[in-house]
C-alpha cells in the first residue's frame, strides 16, 4: 500500500555539500590525497541525493527493491543517494481513444470512441501493480468501450423488444455505466476516473446510408400519423359545425364525399387545385 514519505530538506544538505567541497579543495591545496579522494566521493554521493518535485507531481522511492515511500509535496529535497526514484505525475490527463468498429446489442456495426479524464490516485499501484500504467489505461479503455457498446442498441427501432436506454438517446445513463466500468477496471492500477463519455458515435460506413434512409422513413411515418390525426379532428369539427349551424344537410353519400375531399386537402403534401362544381353532386 502507498505510504507518504517526508525526506530531508535539500537546502540544508546543500550547505553541507558546500562544506564538503571546501574540505576537498583544502585537501587538494595541502596535497592530502586521501582526504581529497574522500571529499570527492562524499560530494558525489551527496549530490546524487538531491531532487525536486513540481506541484501535482510525485516520486516513488525504493531501496534495493524495497518500497520506501512516495513523496508528493512539491519542493527541494534530499534523500538517501542509494534510493531508486521514479517520477509519477498526479495531474489530470485526457485520453481520446481511437474510433473502433464494434457491434451494438442488435448486431449493427458502429463506429465509437470515448473521451476519458483520469489521474493517478495511488502511486504504489501505478508503479508496481501493472507494468505500464499509461498503456494499461489505453488497453482497458478499449476493452470497456467494446463491452459497453455491445450492451446497448444504437437506437430503438421498435422492432420487438422496447429498449429504454440506447447509445444515441441515453447518453447520460450510458456515460455513467462507462465511467463505472472503467473505474472498476483501472482501480488495480491506482487510476481514478474523473470523467468518461462517448466522444464519437455513428453507424459504420457500410450500413450508414441504409440506416439514414430508415431514419428518414421513420420520421416521415411519424409526421404522417400526426397529420392524419390532426386532419381527422378538423374534418370531424367541420362536420359538427355545419350540422349545428344548419348550413347544409348531408346524406351519407355527401358526407363521405366531403370527408374524402377534406382528407385529400389536409393530408396532401402538395398544393391542391380546387374544382368548382356548378351542377349537382351527382352530375
Amino acid at each position: 500500500m502507498e505510504k507518504e514519505k517526508k525526506p530531508g530538506s535539500g537546502y540544508s544538505m546543500f550547505v553541507v555539500l558546500l562544506m564538503v567541497v571546501g574540505l576537498a579543495i583544502t585537501s587538494l591545496v595541502f596535497k592530502l590525497i586521501i582526504g581529497m579522494f574522500v571529499g570527492v566521493a562524499c560530494v558525489v554521493l551527496i549530490a546524487k541525493g538531491f531532487f525536486f518535485i513540481y506541484p501535482n507531481g510525485s516520486i516513488v522511492m525504493t531501496l534495493f527493491g524495497v518500497y520506501k515511500g512516495t513523496v508528493k509535496e512539491s519542493g527541494f529535497y534530499w534523500a538517501n543517494p542509494f534510493y531508486m526514484r521514479k517520477r509519477i505525475s498526479l495531474r489530470a490527463r485526457n485520453f481520446d481513444s481511437d474510433r473502433v468498429k464494434v457491434n451494438d446489442k442488435l448486431g449493427n456495426p458502429i463506429m465509437i470512441s470515448v473521451i476519458l479524464v483520469w489521474k493517478v490516485s495511488e502511486t504504489f499501484k501505478a508503479a508496481f501493480e501493472v507494468d505500464n500504467y499509461e498503456n494499461f489505461v489505453r488497453v482497458q479503455t478499449d476493452a470497456a468501450v467494446r463491452k459497453m457498446a455491445g450492451s446497448y442498441p444504437y437506437d430503438d427501432w421498435e422492432d420487438g423488444e422496447d429498449y429504454k436506454i440506447t447509445l444515441r438517446s441515453g447518453m447520460s445513463e450510458v456515460n455513467e455505466a462507462l465511467e463505472k466500468e472503467l473505474g472498476e477496471r483501472l482501480e488495480i492500477a491506482g487510476i481514478q476516473v474523473m470523467e468518461a463519455r462517448i466522444g464519437y458515435l455513428a453507424y459504420a460506413e457500410e450500413i450508414a446510408s441504409a440506416m439514414l434512409r430508415r431514419q428518414q422513413a421513420t420520421a416521415i411515418i411519424a409526421a404522417r400519423e400526426k397529420i392524419v390525426e390532426g386532419a381527422v379532428g378538423m374534418v370531424e369539427n367541420a362536420l359538427e359545425q355545419l350540422k349545428d349551424k344548419d348550413i347544409v344537410t348531408f346524406d351519407q353519400d355527401k358526407k363521405a364525399t366531403m370527408v374524402s375531399n377534406l382528407m385529400v386537402v389536409l393530408c396532401s403534401d402538395k398544393e391542391v387545385t380546387p374544382v368548382v362544381n356548378t351542377g349537382s353532386l351527382y352530375q
